[in-house]
């Protein structure tokens, strides 16, 4: 099949379904009792009177998400968006309980219309503006286009954060823990707010509501975690021992961490705390490992010296029908950004520059083919394996938003920076 066949491709213009009255209760049945078993608490700030329309942000951890989000908002329907890997197999299905496809951090207009659509059909439409499951249990990047859509729907703006997902279910571990759920529902902004505020006002109230820390809650709950492999797959996430400095070493199983290269340890504690086996403890809460990795990471693109280069085979993914294997390619990450080469029958190159991409979106051992970078274009979505680097995929997510950072401060230098317009998040459901 020729994956760049236009009659192949995913019909994103078609308009959003109202949840079908007669699927109301699939996803009711498919959620609330579920919730009532993991004790779901949710807190509920100025939402009492809250009716639709309404645009509900919410919090991205895991696919149980979907779960806190339709309780939280029952009985009231919603249209979800989607990013496009949820349709495989199912699209009548998720059309009509009503998703909405996107494909993540690309500049979607025909998104905006169908979201302004939602609104105008009196219902809620629930974002995940984070773009793809927390990987250390704390706040992702928000786009700055959060404010100007908010501005342009001029509808109340709730935020629904949750907690315990991410703990119960670590996308680097897919294994369930038993960790009770918790979520905090809040309107953050009236419709006269949503249509008079500074875009700028809007995206810090919006980030103020978003804060999050996982493993500061479980501390603060109290909330232990006995599960026997409740560390596997986390070096997948903290790639660079802190003690020698190396990259790619790093592994994982039962409840310990340790480097393959000065064979040192650590171990999770049912706390959420590290602790090394021996000698200091150069991070004991988690997140802080991940953003010391971050400052690494920042000090190579401002030194020049960024770049992961691999062979890599790339799936495409043009709709909803399944993965087209596109065979082998080479992938560049450096200053100027991802440049990957695809040859066989349908060779090309797709260009992504750094002040075009805030964050990307990374899975690990995604369909237990490996770890893997997805980057999408309007009308295609790769899905890129590294077939040599080991374990480098968090680092290049990492890198995608520094280097942004960067671009905008080297254009802050030389006149108003221009925000351009980015992606609006993807949905739920996977």
């Amino acid at each position: 099949m020729n994956p760049k066949s236009p009659a192949d491709k995913f019909d994103m213009s078609r308009p959003p379904i109202r949840q079908r009255w007669f699927l109301r209760p699939l996803t009711w049945f498919g959620s609330l009792p579920e919730m009532w078993l993991h004790h779901l608490k949710i807190n509920r700030s100025q939402v009492e009177t809250l009716k639709p329309p309404y645009l509900l942000l919410c919090t991205h951890m895991a696919f149980t998400d979907f779960k806190v989000t339709t309780a939280a908002i029952f009985p009231h329907r919603a249209n979800y968006v989607v990013a496009i890997d949820g349709f495989i197999g199912r699209e009548w299905l998720l059309r009509n309980v009503g998703a909405i496809c996107k494909r993540k951090f690309t500049n979607d207009l025909t998104m905006v219309k169908h979201i302004r659509q939602v609104i105008r059909n009196g219902d809620i439409l629930a974002l995940y503006p984070e773009a793809r499951y927390s990987q250390i249990g704390t706040t992702a990047v928000l786009p700055d286009s959060l404010g100007k859509l908010v501005r342009l729907l001029k509808v109340p703006v709730a935020v629904l954060n949750m907690h315990g997902n991410y703990l119960q279910s670590p996308c680097w571990n897919l294994s369930k823990r038993k960790v009770p759920l918790e979520a905090d529902y809040t309107r953050i902004m009236t419709a006269e707010e949503a249509a008079t505020l500074p875009v700028a006002v809007i995206n810090q109230r919006i980030r103020a509501a978003f804060v999050y820390d996982e493993y500061a809650w479980q501390k603060k709950n109290k909330i232990r975690i006995e599960h026997p492999e409740n560390a596997r797959g986390l070096h997948k996430i903290l790639y660079q021992c802190p003690s020698c400095l190396t990259e790619f070493a790093m592994d994982s199983a039962g409840t310990q961490l340790w480097c393959g290269h000065c064979l040192k340890r650590w171990n999770l504690l049912p706390t959420g705390d590290l602790a090394a086996v021996s000698g200091p403890t150069e991070f004991p809460h988690p997140p802080d490992w991940y953003e010391f990795q971050r400052g690494q990471v920042r000090q190579q693109i401002e030194a020049g010296t960024y770049c992961i280069e691999d062979e890599v085979d790339v799936d495409s993914l043009p709709n909803a029908k399944g993965y087209i294997n596109l065979g082998r390619g080479h992938l560049v990450h450096n200053g100027a950004g991802f440049l990957l080469d695809v040859g066989g029958d349908n060779p090309f190159q797709l260009v992504k520059t750094p002040a075009s991409l805030y964050s990307c979106h990374v899975e690990y051992n995604y369909d237990k083919r490996g770890d893997c970078i997805d980057l999408s274009t309007i009308d295609d979505t790769y899905y890129i394996y590294p077939l040599r680097l080991r374990n480098c995929v968090t680092k290049i997510a990492l890198a995608t938003e520094e280097l942004y950072r960067h671009e905008l401060g080297k254009a802050s230098h030389i006149g108003p920076v221009k925000v351009l317009p980015d992606d609006l998040g993807s949905g739920g459901l996977r």
